[in-house]
């Protein structure tokens, strides 16, 4: 425990200015504008892996944006950890409600973050959290305390639906192959309640064009008489949920599993200040599926949610213009048993079928993953457990995460490998949201506590192998 904090404390100003660096980096995967950032910010990556210490380090080939992979392989009877983590960011739009540049990051206090918080795009999602071990892999080899092998796995398209990596993956199962995956890409309740999330939600994300007329008209003379696609646009949307905010697709509900009352029971039990929640977001009510409390409809309820909607004029000033088209941008969050491909499917019959004669619809499916749920008894978790009991003072709470990370389920499928997600964000870090930030406090504890999963996970896979 000393050694791990005196290393941090001669490195700390060094951690943070390398995280800056990176941080400048405008890796904006779904902007093809950035694409020079985005291979720039991958060698970063790799550069800084083999100055920690990996004896391999490199940039991988998927067809789109390179995988980061690197490793140290200390005695192959020993445990594998596979790390992974993304150097792609979110766009950083609107730009205007920014206090300070995206990618000219600050330091300032918050009310949460009271050390300070870092605010620039990516710094909690996902480059803040993924460098946390890069400099804890850095810290066991320069003090000669690594006592597993590790694997690292960056990628640069986590953003964008991770188009390219399930090919990746496939094609080097034997060389990703590891007793755990460990993912820092969540959020715990608070740094005084600090938790571990053992299950993510799957989605389905999809595209809708509305198209009525073959140009655009001059809403006087052609309004009343011809269908507005954007009036018919946002009734369909209307109709996707009902009075009690229950999803209306048909089938969407069909392989949902319902947890029991004892269960709801015990997710219920984490920390939820419904008051400084509604405060944070300056709302005045909550809002979601009747009968199913905050905690739940963001952890074990499946949602639908329009991510953007646009058409017609938007400019400055008036334009009296009838649109020929009106898009949206919609995604849906899945529960265990849900498939993505299946709800996509559901989605795309029922938006056509409720499309009235006078207009036409078009439906893409742009991405989707699948739901996890991770175990709790597994040696991997309970390492985790201990390691955070440790540099906390206090036993994580199991939570269940609102977010999707697709890739957990992919290493389920193709490498037969539990993932142990141990994230040190927030919730109101803002993620893809303007004002992104990550705290101080968070990034260090994050360095300090990796190490002692490490030392945990060693001691009790030899003790469990006995």
């Amino acid at each position: 425990m000393e050694k791990i904090k005196t290393y941090i404390d001669a490195n700390r100003q060094r951690f943070l200015d390398e995280l800056f660096e990176m941080l400048r980096m405008p890796s904006v995967s779904a902007d093809p504008a950035q694409k020079e950032n985005v291979l720039k910010t991958a060698a970063f990556v790799r550069e800084k892996l083999e100055q920690a210490g990996a004896d391999q380090a490199e940039l991988c080939d998927t067809g789109g944006y390179p995988v980061v992979y690197a490793e140290k392989i200390i005695d192959k009877n020993l445990p594998t950890v596979l790390i992974y983590g993304h150097y792609d960011v979110q766009p950083p739009d609107p730009l205007e409600l920014w206090d300070t540049p995206p990618f000219e990051p600050v330091i300032r206090k918050t009310a949460e973050h009271p050390d300070g918080a870092i605010f620039a795009r990516g710094a909690c999602d996902d480059k803040g959290q993924f460098y946390m071990h890069v400099k804890a892999f850095e810290l066991m080899v320069r003090t000669g305390t690594l006592p597993c092998n590790v694997k690292f796995m960056i990628e640069g398209e986590e953003e964008v639906g991770s188009e390219h990596l399930e090919g990746f993956v496939t094609e080097n199962r034997e060389r990703l192959q590891a007793d755990v995956v460990l993912i820092s890409d969540t959020a715990m309740i608070s740094m005084k309640h600090p938790s571990l999330e053992t299950g993510l939600r799957g989605m389905a994300y999809m595209e809708v064009e509305v198209t009525g007329p073959n140009r655009d008209l001059h809403s006087g003379v052609y309004g009343g008489a011809v269908a507005n696609p954007i009036n018919i646009l946002c009734k369909m949307i209307a109709s996707l949920h009902d009075e009690e905010n229950r999803i209306t697709i048909p089938g969407f509900y069909d392989e949902v599993v319902n947890l029991s009352a004892a269960e709801r029971d015990q997710l219920n039990k984490a920390p939820f200040d419904e008051t400084g929640y509604k405060k944070d977001l300056a709302i005045r009510q909550v809002w979601g599926e009747k009968g199913y409390t905050s905690i739940e409809r963001t952890g074990i309820r499946p949602t639908l949610d329009v991510n953007g909607i646009w058409g017609g004029y938007t400019g400055e000033g008036a334009k009296t213009v009838l649109p020929s088209k009106a898009h949206a941008k919609i995604s849906m969050r899945l529960v265990p048993n849900q498939q993505s491909k299946t709800i996509e499917r559901l989605f795309q019959d029922h938006f056509r079928n409720i499309a009235p004669e006078s207009v036409t619809v078009k439906v893409t499916a742009l991405h989707g993953g699948e739901a996890v749920v991770t175990p709790t008894d597994s040696v991997a978790y309970q390492a985790a457990s201990k390691a955070i009991e440790e540099t906390f003072g206090k036993k994580p709470i199991p939570t269940r995460g609102g977010g999707s990370i697709p890739i957990v389920a992919l290493f389920e499928k193709e490498l037969d490998v539990k993932t142990v997600l141990m994230g040190f964000g927030l919730d109101s870090d803002n993620l893809h949201s303007p004002n992104e930030k990550y705290g101080l406090f968070n990034f260090y504890k994050g360095i300090e506590t990796i190490p002692h999963f490490f030392r945990h996970f060693a001691e009790m896979s030899r003790a469990s192998a006995r």
